[in-house]
């Protein structure tokens, strides 16, 4: 038996043998290492977008509205959030939070004090605390109370300081000495008007509009206003990835529009997401190749032992014991070329973590479990189709 087994492995080891060993160990190599970078930069992206060490806070949060078309003009009420719509937002898998925008139901001017001449209607809104980035004692109000804290958007004292004040040769004003000058504010509807002082608290990057807080704007609404809260114009939302092209096909499928430059890498990302997917379709692809040539491998060994085989299973050579010595040959191959597979993508791993720490993006430097768990069913994948296949020609041989 021993000889026998001798020969078998002599045959294995022929010049052909070699040839197509080679090819189909080449093969699997690749495949593996297609398909587990694939399943690494599935896990990077997602460390990229998600983990807590790349999320930017600022933005986090969008403001919608809906687009405002021809056919839209003069109805108002084709502008605003219905409660349907609103649900419909916060059932979105990429929205962590949703609130809307309440608009004054007011007039309201606003007049500088002292030498700086400015005098503006404006508007007021409010929107819940937990959607505001300025965080300040200051912002509270109680009925009775003659001080309006506001927060005002950044681009608004820009606009001001590099645009107005500089036409009309007014003097620039800084965050301080707004937050110090109080601000004389009316607020009327029809005969009825009253007085109040404003303190600018501070200012916003992620909201463009004039806040109050939300206990005025009801208060204000209920006695200036019609009295019933009116529908909502513009939604904020909290999402982990404002690029999300999922987040981005729906504000286009359902007409709603939002600062672009939150979401302008959302093309990026589904370039990228696609590149992924195709890279991981080739390595299952090759991977298919691979045991097919593996499979064509071990016909090949079984058929050149045709007679030997015969003659062993007529002298009482289990079938068993032949299957056995054939995937001890094959089994080690595998073994190796998956370990040799994992470690070429931990060593491009590593590379890669250190390349993208240099630019203050956070990868893991090891292979994410997914990656590791894809290789060992990989492995099983090819250790199962072989065995199958020397049962099989085992069987029409003997």
């Amino acid at each position: 038996m021993f000889p026998f087994f001798t020969l078998l492995k002599k045959i294995i080891q022929t010049g052909v043998g070699k040839a197509r060993l080679l090819m189909a160990t080449t093969g699997l190599g690749i495949a593996m290492v297609l398909l587990l970078i694939a399943i690494q930069a599935h896990t990077n992206f997602s460390q990229l977008l998600y983990g807590r060490q790349n999320q930017n806070e600022s933005a986090d949060f969008l403001v919608i509205n809906k687009k405002i078309t021809n056919a839209m003009m003069g109805q108002p009420e084709k502008s605003v959030f219905t409660p349907e719509e609103m649900e419909k937002i916060r059932q979105q898998p990429f929205v962590e939070a949703a609130g809307f925008i309440s608009s004054s139901q007011f007039k309201v001017t606003a007049a500088a004090p002292g030498d700086l001449q400015f005098y503006t209607d404006m508007f007021f809104e409010s929107v819940p605390d937990s959607f505001i980035d300025v965080k300040n004692d200051e912002w509270q109000w109680e009925e009775g109370a003659r001080n309006i804290p506001i927060i005002l958007p950044n681009d608004f004292l820009n606009l001001y300081n590099f645009g107005f004040a500089l036409s009309q040769n007014l003097p620039q004003v800084s965050q301080e000495t707004v937050k110090n000058l109080p601000v004389k504010i009316t607020i009327s509807k029809g005969l009825l008007s009253e007085q109040f002082t404003g303190r600018i608290v501070g200012f916003s990057d992620r909201i463009s509009s004039f806040l109050v807080p939300a206990t005025f704007m009801e208060w204000a609404n209920r006695r200036f206003g019609s009295g019933t809260a009116a529908a909502p114009s513009r939604v904020v939302i909290k999402t982990r990835d404002p690029a999300n092209p999922a987040l981005v096909s729906f504000l286009e499928e359902n007409g709603y529009s939002t600062n672009q430059d939150k979401v302008k890498y959302s093309k990026t990302k589904l370039i990228v997401q696609t590149i992924v997917s195709v890279i991981g379709f080739f390595g299952v692809v090759l991977l298919l190749f691979a045991l097919l040539v593996f499979s064509m491998f071990i016909q090949l060994v079984i058929a050149s032992c045709k007679k030997e085989i015969q003659l062993l299973i007529m002298l009482g050579t289990g079938p068993g014991q032949l299957r056995r010595y054939l995937m001890r040959q094959f089994a080690p191959l595998y073994l190796v070329t998956g370990i040799v597979a994992l470690l070429l993508v931990a060593l491009l791993q590593w590379q890669a973590a250190r390349l993208l720490t240099a630019h203050s993006m956070y990868v893991s430097a090891w292979p994410g479990s997914g990656t590791l768990a894809a290789a060992i069913l990989v492995l099983l994948l090819v250790y199962a189709v072989n065995l199958r296949s020397v049962r099989k020609y085992i069987a029409q041989h003997s």
